[in-house]
């Protein structure tokens, strides 16, 4: 074959269709017309750079060709076949920016451009939807329409590094195709005449398992692969004599005579790379499952900033942004929206306070608020992201005369503005998700230790990473990917790439706002009157006890918890009255530019600010203030003389906050309102999500419901996918054994779907039961993929969420059998973990819960003890740091605390079985005939509203009879 390779193409492939290879737009339509999957595309041409299309529409997330919209992320293909300088863009939700892909220079085949937003005009372009693929390229190389040799490897999009072995050679593993692959392959060969050929696959999930086709390379051969060689010289060989000599053809070997192809054995560096010793399973035990839920890393304080609004250029805005509806609400959040409301307030806010004295308290409260709203705007010097919100609610209207001057109708002349921004992940919290995603990767995995990459790789590892909606736990699932797999680069394409978003099971408190209010009124009398019975002696079950962990002089802590607030806020007003004062002077504000797109991509502290004196991070000592004054204002009613406990979780957040990153301050009293704080918080953040444990449970239920039927449906899955597994390569053993394993496991599963089957006919729709999808099950070829092993397979699922998940979860495990139907069964958690737990009382930042399932192969299938479920936890930030009294000395120098490690919440040698665990769980869990359909994975959604600009011209008109609609309001309020 070799001596051939230059004169093959003109004996195995037509010429005719080649120049189809050199346009993708030909290529596409190509493979369209022949039935093969390809992304959603459109095609751009210019006839000369920068020409201006009339059908081409480009706003900040997303484009549109001839009415059709791709939203960000998308990804941009030269027309020309030839030039692989492909681009993707990403959404300003997830950090904005563009990925460049290229050919392999060294040992890079991306580079990330953060600022890069704008797509290219320079000539003619594909663009089409962006397909996830959890890391993963697959390439095919066809020798005639039966044969195809498939290999997977990194994909570029994710990081940009390629893995080399020791020969520097990229590292790839052989791999099955499912048989709508295969159809693909023979297809490609079909349509372009083509018997020696290669393509590239996207094996994506978006609602069902499929591969799409994304280009197709021509003459194109395997790099290193001795099998593949030996077959193609076996089917080129037929080829000819089929050709010229079909006589003899029938009495030729179909394999070679000097070459017997053998499966491939591992090499020894191979086998001890892959079977690593970390962590700690029985001889038995393979690991099958690994399950955890994850609180995101350290976050600035959550904040929130209302203020009603009559200015005219608001109302506009408003109108503007809702369609043009008096009643109707307006959510600003896209950079052409934020930066729309910053050109609005910076109007109508002046640089320097007023100081007349004739402004009454109302006016210089709404100018602060004004101000505020300016500031967080302003901070960063762009909008790229997920950070900040601004809702405009209409409360107050007018009736005017319609434009036909027909008739009536009403008019808003004033608003309710809600600001919220802060709770951005910190550069401390990117570190502490890495961290913990490398620990796991070496702790997690005790049969696999650092050879988790190559399980990955190798399409052994099924593993899916979910998100709340949440922007701080979204970049902490990507970092946390980014440890775990060994990832380089920036966290936006990793995010877009391998996390996956569902907000109604990781998001919220769906039902339970109504428990956690009447649990927290509750709170508010037992710390007020301070009536905690014996929570200071012994018992037995201390965590029974009703507001259990609340001091019992906790009514004076609350005062003294006021009157040291009072002082920090003092404290930071002066910082923030000389920091205006030097702005005023200068004309712009003396802070160094922060870049929040900059701040993702680096895990490191801000040293410069540190060392200018100003806060930690992007705050200014303007909102520095405003955090403080409202926690002051919230946590005391001066005019009702009531105390709001329900402050002191956030007054503890800010307190802690600040005491790692901004000690730099030195601000006095810090470190004893951190101790008042938080004693106070430890007994009320637990109590929130129930005062006892029964109420624990009800509303840990309500919250987690969901979360914990996927977990039922993973390890339900995992043991159905086991099972089916033995049954394939156990043929030879007694199938009546097998059998009753699989009935077993079907009674969970398959009788829930044949009843799902029934309601779906009539509804349309399908249920999200399964997520492992059987006909497109992706594995290795295990006679020549190298590895121990082939067809061992682990199932990872990832879960990131926040406090209240964190809590619902935990409180369910701890007390599920006091349920009335689970009466005189033990805890899930021994009584060691439960007095643990009670100790514990926070579950900081980075907090985790893990189920890993092992299978005991020893014995039979049907035996209860053949799946055993270990439960572990971790406290999450170890802030012994702070408690010792915030000494800058004993601060870490990267304000990130180290994550705890884990905690087993079962006695060694323990079993807690599958089914022990599925009884204990199932009446807390959403049963899984109950969850919605599945939705398509879509990346991050594009807020912005098609005819917003059609509207503008509407309103405009109406300007002139606003202005003096709202003056005449002005002038009857202010008399």
């Amino acid at each position: 074959m070799y001596c051939l390779h230059s004169k093959l193409p003109f004996l195995v492939n037509e010429l005719a269709p080649q120049y189809l290879l050199h346009d993708r737009s030909k290529v596409y339509q190509q493979l369209k017309l022949y039935g093969v999957p390809v992304p959603t595309y459109a095609v751009v041409r210019r006839e000369y750079p920068n020409q201006e299309l009339s059908y081409f529409v480009e706003e900040d997330d997303f484009i549109e060709i001839h009415g059709k919209r791709f939203c960000k992320p998308f990804v941009e293909k030269p027309i020309d076949g030839d030039d692989h300088n492909i681009m993707i863009y990403y959404p300003s939700l997830a950090g904005g920016g563009m990925k460049e892909l290229f050919r392999k220079v060294g040992n890079r085949s991306s580079e990330f451009y953060p600022y890069v937003r704008k797509v290219r005009r320079d000539g003619s372009y594909i663009y089409e939807e962006f397909m996830p693929t959890g890391g993963t390229d697959v390439k095919v190389y066809t020798v005639g329409p039966v044969y195809a040799h498939a290999e997977a490897r990194k994909s570029p999009v994710v990081d940009g590094v390629v893995m080399r072995n020791s020969d520097g050679k990229e590292v790839r593993y052989p791999v099955l195709l499912t048989p709508s692959e295969k159809q693909i392959a023979r297809s490609i060969c079909q349509a372009f005449r083509q018997a020696v050929c290669g393509f590239d696959l996207l094996r994506c999930d978006l609602g069902e398992a499929t591969s799409y086709v994304c280009d197709v390379n021509g003459w194109s051969f395997v790099k290193s692969s001795y099998k593949y060689y030996d077959d193609a010289a076996c089917i080129l060989r037929k080829i000819f004599l089929d050709e010229k000599a079909p006589h003899i053809a029938s009495t030729i070997p179909t394999s070679l005579p000097w070459k017997i192809s053998e499966p491939v054995q591992p090499s020894d560096a191979v086998r001890c790379h892959e079977r690593g010793t970390v962590g700690i399973s029985r001889p038995s035990e393979e690991l099958r499952c690994v399950i955890a839920v994850i609180r995101h890393g350290d976050r600035t304080p959550k904040q929130k900033v209302k203020l009603k609004v009559t200015e005219e250029k608001l109302l506009n805005l408003m109108l503007k942004y809702n369609g043009g509806k008096a009643h109707a609400e307006a959510k600003l959040k896209s950079a052409l929206q934020l930066q729309d409301l910053l050109d609005a307030t910076r109007i109508l806010v002046p640089r320097a306070r007023s100081g007349r004295e004739s402004d009454s308290d109302v006016e210089v409260e709404h100018a602060e608020k004004l101000r505020q709203v300016r500031a967080v705007l302003e901070e960063g010097g762009h909008f790229s992201g997920i950070y900040r919100k601004v809702q405009l609610k209409p409360s107050n209207w007018v009736r005017v005369p319609k434009d036909n001057r027909e008739g009536e109708e009403e008019y808003p002349v004033e608003a309710l503005m809600v600001l919220k921004y802060g709770g951005v992940l910190t550069h401390a919290g990117r570190k502490q998700a890495e961290e913990l995603g490398r620990y796991f990767r070496n702790n997690m995995y005790p049969s696999e230790g650092p050879g988790l990459l190559r399980l990955h790789s190798t399409y052994r590892h099924d593993l899916k990473i979910y998100s709340s909606d949440e922007g701080r736990v979204q970049m902490s699932a990507a970092a946390f990917a980014k440890g775990l797999l060994d990832l380089e680069g920036e966290l936006t394409p990793i995010l877009v790439s391998l996390v996956s978003k569902d907000s109604s099971m990781l998001d919220g408190f769906q039902d339970g706002t109504i428990d956690i209010n009447e649990a927290k009124a509750q709170l508010h009398d037992i710390i007020i009157s301070s009536e905690v019975a014996n929570c200071n002696e012994p018992m037995e079950f201390p965590w029974m006890v009703d507001g259990a962990r609340v001091p019992k002089n906790a009514a004076q802590l609350l005062t003294d918890l006021a009157e040291l607030t009072k002082e920090i806020t003092a404290q930071v007003k002066m910082l923030s009255d000389d920091e205006d004062e030097k702005a005023a002077i200068g004309g712009d504000s003396p802070n160094p530019p922060y870049d929040i797109a900059t701040a993702l991509g680096n895990a490191e502290i801000d040293t410069d600010r540190i060392s200018a004196g100003l806060p930690c991070g992007s705050e200014s000592f303007l909102l520095m203030f405003a955090r403080w004054k409202k926690l002051e204002r919230g946590l005391y009613n001066e005019r009702k003389k009531r105390f709001d406990t329900t402050q002191i979780p956030d007054i503890y957040d800010s307190c802690k906050y600040d005491l790692l990153h901004n000690s730099h301050l030195n601000l006095t009293g810090l470190s004893d309102l951190f101790k008042v704080s938080q004693l106070l918080a430890d007994g009320v953040i637990p109590n929130e999500y129930g005062i006892n444990p029964k109420q624990k449970l009800k509303i840990g239920s309500k919250i987690a419901r969901r979360l914990l039927g996927k977990i039922l449906i993973d390890l339900h899955n995992t043991r159905r996918e086991v099972t089916a597994a033995a049954a394939e390569s156990n043929t030879h053993n007694d199938t009546t054994t097998v059998s009753s394993a699989k009935l077993k496991e079907r009674s969970y599963y398959e009788e829930v779907r044949n009843e799902c089957v029934e309601r779906s006919s009539s509804n349309k729709k399908a249920i999200d039961l399964d997520d492992s999808h059987e006909e497109t099950k992706y594995c290795l070829d295990p006679k020549y993929a190298n590895v121990v092993d082939p067809e061992r397979r682990v199932r990872t699922r990832l879960y990131f969420t926040s406090e209240s998940h964190m809590h619902s979860l935990m409180n369910i495990l701890r007390y599920c059998n006091l349920d009335e139907s689970l009466n005189g069964e033990e805890s899930l958690v021994c009584r060691s973990s439960l007095d643990l737990l009670f100790k514990t009382r926070e579950l900081d930042y980075m907090s985790y819960i893990v189920l890993r399932m092992f299978e005991n192969t020893e014995v039979p299938l049907e035996h209860p003890k053949r799946f055993r479920i270990e439960m572990t936890f971790s406290r999450g930030a170890d802030i012994s740091s702070l408690e010792s009294g915030g000494k800058e000395s004993l601060l870490p120098d990267d304000h990130t605390m180290p994550i705890m490690e884990p905690e087993r919440l079962q006695e060694v040698g323990s079993y807690i079985t599958l089914d022990k665990f599925d009884k204990m769980a199932r009446p807390f869990a959403m049963p899984a005939e109950d969850f919605p359909p599945a939705a398509p994975s879509q990346p991050l959604p594009v807020r912005f509203c098609k005819d917003i600009e059609l509207q503008a011209g509407k309103l405009q008109h109406k300007s002139d009879m606003l202005s003096g609609i709202l003056k005449r309001k002005t002038k009857k309020l202010q008399e």
